[in-house]
């Protein structure tokens, strides 16, 4: 990051297991580094040997469906990301078989400027069928299904996942550059509903910044912190942290695990800041300070539990949220908003 401070280093572990990883790493809600978590999987020893090492190693697994792929212009420098207008995306999206876009992966090393190109977030079983059973980690729960990210020297602009992330380098090496999620205010993200890969971005270019344009990122570029990683190394992200990724190889193989501890039934929360940018944003701001207010109060229980002075049987929605009282909770939202 030009003109700025240097990331700090994220902080590195080595081995753990996962009792220790529930006990000490998730509860510390901070990014950490695993070197050497996937050391042993057949998988990286193939992406340590060569590009065309991992490359056929894939192949082992791959079938002929056709998986969806994005493609981007040699102009864009590998940078996903949008058109100067912020109007489009400056990639198309399409579908191809496995095996071609692995030979062209190859094919381009030496290509002084390639096309971007990335297969991302296939479930391994479904894209690589017994992958994980030769490449697998003993951290989470085994229901947790691994996903897979294929392609070149590409970069992710900065972004957080809805999600706890515990990500493996195959082959390759990958550069993670994150953020707390309070830094959203300076790290100045693009549209709500146009984003390339579901959640805002910045716009905030971690190669170049401008502070002329973006001078708030000053601040953020003040926590940053960043790690390369390895084959056979990993990287756990915290719930909403921010990262930026850049795949550093003409050949690239990534596979993560996302997870979300909160009680199943639940709503979407993203759906929820929806219907609060649609009924909330645009009120008085006399009116906005009382919602807040409410929010704080039974939301986010600012003031402890709002109904511990009402009996169980009279807390309704306020109460614990059973399977029932969800799809009660959905009826009524949807009825509501038909009538709007």
């Amino acid at each position: 990051m030009s003109g700025l401070p240097e990331p700090k280093p994220i902080r590195e572990i080595g081995g753990i297991d996962r009792a220790a990883f529930e006990a000490e790493v998730r509860p510390a809600r901070q990014p950490v580094v695993i070197r050497g978590l996937a050391r042993d999987w057949p998988a990286v020893e193939a992406g340590r040997a060569s590009p065309a090492a991992a490359i056929a190693y894939l192949k082992r697994f791959s079938h002929r469906q056709p998986v969806p792929a994005i493609l981007g212009a040699p102009e864009i420098e590998g940078r996903f990301f949008y058109t100067p207008d912020l109007t489009a995306l400056n990639f198309q999206r399409g579908q191809t078989p496995l095996d071609p876009f692995l030979d062209r992966l190859l094919r381009d090393q030496g290509a002084e400027r390639p096309f971007a190109m990335a297969v991302q977030s296939i479930p391994l079983p479904e894209l690589l069928p017994g992958f994980v059973d030769e490449n697998a980690i003993d951290l989470l729960d085994a229901s947790i299904v691994p996903r897979i990210w294929l392609g070149n020297e590409i970069r992710v602009a900065t972004h957080y996942d809805l999600m706890e992330n515990i990500g493996i380098v195959v082959a390759g090496r990958r550069r993670f550059t994150v953020f707390p999620p309070e830094q959203i205010a300076n790290l100045y993200t693009g549209p709500f509903e146009l984003t390339p890969a579901g959640t805002p971005v910045s716009l905030v270019d971690l190669a170049a910044p401008d502070l002329g344009r973006f001078p708030r990122f000053a601040a953020a570029a003040a926590t940053a912190q960043s790690a390369v990683l390895e084959p056979g190394d990993a990287i756990y992200l915290p719930f909403h942290w921010w990262h930026g990724v850049d795949s550093l190889e003409p050949v690239n193989a990534f596979v993560n695990y996302w997870w979300n501890p909160a009680p199943a039934g639940l709503g979407n929360p993203y759906d929820a800041l929806m219907l609060a940018l649609m009924a909330l944003r645009a009120l008085p701001d006399d009116q906005r300070g009382v919602w807040r207010m409410l929010l704080d109060h039974y939301v986010f229980g600012a003031n402890g539990d709002p109904v511990e002075h009402l009996p169980d049987a009279a807390k309704g929605v306020l109460g614990p949220v059973t399977p029932q009282l969800a799809a009660r909770m959905r009826a009524t939202l949807i009825d509501a908003l038909q009538r709007q």
